[in-house]
């Protein structure tokens, strides 16, 4: 069973995805939440699998919720637009992924199920439109150091990841099976403490393996 908290200012979307969600098989909401602390609270209090989390929103907002979100539950960020000024930031913070608020219902559903199982809601399109959009707002390179864990050939997967290539593309560049670039991209993600892909594409940015301009 999926658990899910639901985190939006308005309590009128909120029944409305929780009328949808409910009604799926494998899926049910624990809790709902009109701001950011709220929702840090309930997610401590029920240990939700997925968090989906309005962007703006009274008091905490959920740029800072997401934050602040310990690890465990994946966050599917809510937003107006499909690329809201804050969703850059809020990938950089450990969100998952994120939807447009009148995204057809099948495709929210599918969402939920894609970021429970452990993967990150961003198409390679999505990805470089992202990098491209808001590379001018992200943080200045950190040092190379910090991918001091990662062996030459993870360094090479977390560029090709950086530039929104999946893994079955990673594999043909890098001349190995899918298997073997998934399990690259894993190692990658455990040595770099990275809740799933969408942060291993800002490290790649913010660590100057990918450049704006590259993809």
């Amino acid at each position: 069973m999926i658990k899910i908290v639901l985190a939006d200012d308005q309590a009128l979307v909120r029944a409305g995805f929780r009328a949808l969600l409910d009604a799926q098989p494998g899926m049910t909401v624990v809790a709902e939440a009109g701001d950011g602390a709220q929702a840090l609270r309930l997610t401590a209090e029920h240990d939700p699998d997925v968090v989906l989390m309005d962007i703006r929103m009274p008091g905490m907002d959920g740029l800072t919720a997401t934050r602040e979100m310990p690890p465990g539950p994946k966050i599917i960020i809510l937003t107006t637009f499909e690329l809201d000024e804050y969703v850059f930031e809020a990938l950089r913070n450990g969100a998952s992924g994120f939807l447009v608020k009148d995204t057809e219902p099948a495709e929210l559903i599918q969402a939920v199920r894609v970021v429970a199982a452990g993967d990150a809601l961003l198409s390679p399109s999505v990805t470089r439109r992202l990098i491209a959009e808001y590379a001018s707002r992200a943080k200045p390179p950190h040092d190379s150091r910090d991918l001091a864990p990662l062996t030459d050939r993870e360094r090479e997967v977390l560029t090709l990841v950086g530039t929104g290539m999946t893994n079955d593309e990673i594999a043909q560049k890098l001349f190995m099976s899918p298997a073997t670039a998934k399990t690259h991209v894993s190692r990658t993600m455990m040595k770099l403490h990275a809740r799933d892909r969408a942060q291993l594409v800002v490290i790649a940015y913010e660590s100057g393996l990918v450049r704006p301009g590259w993809l």
